[in-house]
């Protein structure tokens, strides 16, 4: 029973991190009016706030990747931790008492940016250490859960918070990291490395032989895990800056309708997670399907503008998205070893970053020129990625593979046996 019950704070620490990187750029969505009426900002600058976090912490990704591999995990994520509520503390104070509190928003965001660079990523590469098999995919299911769940969450409590006072939602920040800083100190107990880590050189070189033999499956990955998220986060800008103004909703029922698709991808992908185990050709089977349910989705959406419809048709792409991200997940942390997991899911992350960090501007950009032309591009890029994924991602034959492990396996016994039968100074 203690074991059991240690296991599942271990998932709960791994759990919250990814939580409150989610946190930063979800709870911000309905504010978003509010601090550009109270600011006196522009479109474009109020994007800025999510696309500034989200293009600082794609760049940051990979280096507290390459640090989170040579040192340990926890090294890094706990002062990544750290330094997001600091920044969370700075923008809230700046909001709060500077006359120019945008910049310094910014850079409170900036701050954050670096900071959730070295949560969800390495906390991916951390699962991958410590569970192994059918429970790795079944804990990034709940690790991509957790992710969706603090995207439902977070508009909910962004809402409410504003009720108070608009910046409160950057004094929330450091509450909750608070949280995750004690589950992760306390239950997440690393492995000693048995060896030195390689030299940043020879990190590279490996690195580079991973992506010469991988590359094609493994950036067609990438791509689809930040399509994903660029579609995501662009529609729930579009979404909550059209409830505000098309049909007057705001406040906690904004923050609800909000929340409507980001529960049914929540679901979605734990329900995903639990159930693909190992199977690479299932996996790829849902990734596919996944695209074919966003595009039909978003090319959809197109002819719809009554909310309850346009609601139930974008729940079609949170399906989508929930059976793409797991299987993604699944496929990237597998694709490595241990000693270079940290940088090959960090630069995983950055490109989700980057998928977030673009998504508001550019739908912001393409309902400017055309609602349908937006939906229809929208489409259109999701069905080439979909293409993408059917002829580039490669799997494993799942018989295959454990024929090989039991092979593998029974040459170890006759090697160990052989070893215990001669006598010293043998061979």
């Amino acid at each position: 029973m203690t074991n059991k019950k240690t296991s599942a704070m271990v998932v709960a620490a791994i759990g919250s991190i990814p939580l409150i990187m989610t946190l930063g750029n979800s709870m911000l969505i309905p504010i978003l009016p509010k601090m550009q009426s109270e600011l006196k900002l522009s479109s474009f600058q109020t994007s800025l706030t999510i696309t500034a976090f989200s293009a600082v912490a794609a760049i940051s990704i990979p280096i507290l990747g390459y640090l989170s591999d040579r040192f340990s995990r926890k090294a890094v994520i706990i002062p990544s931790l750290m330094l997001y509520g600091l920044g969370g503390i700075l923008a809230g104070f700046a909001a709060a008492i500077f006359s120019n509190a945008y910049i310094w928003i910014i850079v409170g965001r900036t701050l954050q940016g670096i900071g959730a660079s070295g949560t969800a990523p390495i906390a991916m590469a951390l699962t991958g250490d410590l569970f192994k098999g059918s429970e790795e995919s079944r804990v990034l299911g709940l690790v991509e859960a957790s992710n969706g769940f603090g995207k439902v969450l977070s508009p909910i409590l962004g809402s409410l918070v504003a009720l108070i006072v608009w910046y409160g939602v950057f004094f929330a920040f450091p509450a909750v990291v608070l949280v995750s800083i004690i589950l992760t100190w306390i239950f997440i107990k690393e492995k000693k490395k048995k060896k030195e880590a390689p030299k940043f050189g020879q990190y590279v070189k490996g690195l580079l032989s991973v992506f010469k033999q991988e590359g094609k499956w493994l950036l067609t990955a990438y791509l689809a895990g930040a399509t994903c998220l660029f579609t995501l986060f662009g529609i729930l800008f579009y979404l909550s800056d059209t409830l505000e103004k098309t049909y007057r909703i705001d406040g906690v029922i904004k923050g609800l309708v909000l929340a409507i698709p980001l529960l049914v991808m929540c679901s979605t992908s734990y329900i995903t997670g639990s159930k693909i185990g190992e199977n690479q050709k299932l996996m790829k089977k849902l990734i596919i399907l996944g695209f074919i349910f966003v595009t039909i989705s978003y090319g959809s959406l197109a002819f719809f503008k009554n909310i309850v419809p346009f609601i139930s048709v974008l729940v079609i792409s949170s399906v989508g998205t929930g059976l793409i991200l797991p299987c993604i997940n699944s496929f990237i942390t597998g694709a490595v070893g241990k000693e270079r997991r940290g940088f090959v899911t960090s630069l995983y992350g950055s490109v989700r970053f980057l998928g977030v960090a673009v998504g508001p501007p550019v739908f912001g950009w393409l309902i400017s020129w055309s609602r349908m032309g937006m939906f229809l591009s929208i489409a259109g890029f999701t069905f080439l990625v979909g293409v993408l994924a059917l002829f580039l991602i490669r799997v494993k034959d799942n018989e295959q593979e454990q024929t090989g492990k039991n092979e593998r396996g029974k040459r170890g016994k006759k090697e160990k046996n052989r070893t215990i039968l001669e006598p010293v100074g043998g061979r």
